[in-house]
């Protein structure tokens, strides 16, 4: 029979303890741990007081209040922590004491019962006051071991450890990636699903992830807030801004498997790896041509449009490829400079 635990068995757990007809000794090395929270103590007035708190939780609770050792009650603690019997109707969420999900309920509903007496904010949750409260007084509590680094909430320590770790806790069960954060793996499930919750506000476009409409939202507003260090060129995007770099280090990181050919776009990888396969998936709709890059088929268009944007500084000439131009400016231009 475990330490302390009195036979007589009441409808809730303040009842259990409160009322019991075998009082616990104290003398005993005896310690209480609430069903409902994380909470334990070694006195059973306060325990008691606490599981009334809790109130019509209590009735919900599948564990009923644990007794005995220090040892015993947090271990109990752990193993209850590790089941998950309280599941939200509203989302996925599951979780293993009632007044967490209580506390979550109020994410769906809006409520905000936790108001900061410095500034209007208020929150859901009492730990996101709290943390926020950190923002006024500047403390960081939570230090990194391995940099820098600190945080004001310990949750955010624990993501942040992760990039020193390469730590992906959360794996795809429909493909093999694996992500560092939750979030991010709820976001990449959209791309399994086909779902598309994230809508533009300035016209009919969706998008599955979060990070894709804020690239999208820029088209709209002109925002270029990537801005490179060696030129004037800003974008839009950051992948953007990576890839124009290599322009200025000449760095080329996509191989060719089966020539020694490299290139500073995958893009430019993928179209070349056409020639050796021989698809020409870039067709013509003017006429039955097809290409093997989509460059070659904007060239070969301009003979359809008769397009010339290539013009020679020289002299009137333009033409409908870059390469043209060249030609022309080292056969004719620079010719005609050197009989000068």
């Amino acid at each position: 029979q475990q330490a302390g635990k009195c036979e007589k068995r009441l409808g809730d757990g303040a009842t259990l303890l409160g009322e019991t007809s075998c009082p616990l000794k104290v003398t005993e090395d005896i310690w209480f741990g609430c069903c409902s929270c994380t909470y334990v103590t070694s006195d059973q007035r306060v325990i008691v007081s606490h599981l009334a708190a809790h109130g019509d939780e209590q009735s919900k609770c599948q564990h009923v209040p644990m007794s005995g050792s220090k040892s015993q009650v947090l271990g109990n603690t752990q193993k209850h922590k590790s089941e998950k019997p309280f599941k939200c109707k509203l989302c996925p969420q599951e979780f293993a004491y009632n007044s967490l999900l209580t506390r979550h309920n109020q994410t769906h509903a809006g409520e905000k019962p936790f108001k900061c007496m410095l500034c209007k904010k208020a929150f859901a949750q009492n730990s996101q006051l709290q943390s926020h409260n950190q923002t006024h007084t500047g403390e960081k509590p939570f230090k990194c071991k391995l940099c820098p680094k600190a945080f004001t909430q310990r949750k955010n320590l624990i993501y942040h450890n992760r990039t020193h770790t390469g730590e992906k806790p959360f794996k795809c069960k429909l493909c093999p990636k694996e992500f560092a954060y939750n979030y991010l793996l709820t976001y990449h499930n959209h791309l399994h699903t086909g779902k598309k919750p994230f809508k533009c506000m300035q016209c009919p476009k969706v998008f599955a992830l979060n990070s894709h409409l804020q690239s999208h939202n820029r088209k709209h507003t002109g925002e270029k807030p990537f801005k490179c260090k060696q030129c004037p060129q800003a974008f839009a995007q950051n992948s953007h801004l990576q890839t124009h770099n290599r322009k200025h280090t000449g760095e080329k990181p996509f191989k060719c498997k089966k020539c020694p050919q490299a290139f500073a776009r995958n893009t430019n990888l993928r179209s070349h790896n056409y020639l050796h396969t021989g698809e020409k998936p870039f067709k013509c709709k003017q006429c039955p041509l097809a290409f093997a890059e989509n460059s070659s088929l904007q060239s070969h268009n301009r003979k359809h449009t008769g397009e010339k944007p290539f013009k020679c500084t020289k002299c009137p000439q333009a033409f409908s490829r870059n390469t043209n131009l060249i030609r022309h400016y080292r056969k004719v231009c620079l010719r005609g400079n050197e009989g000068l």
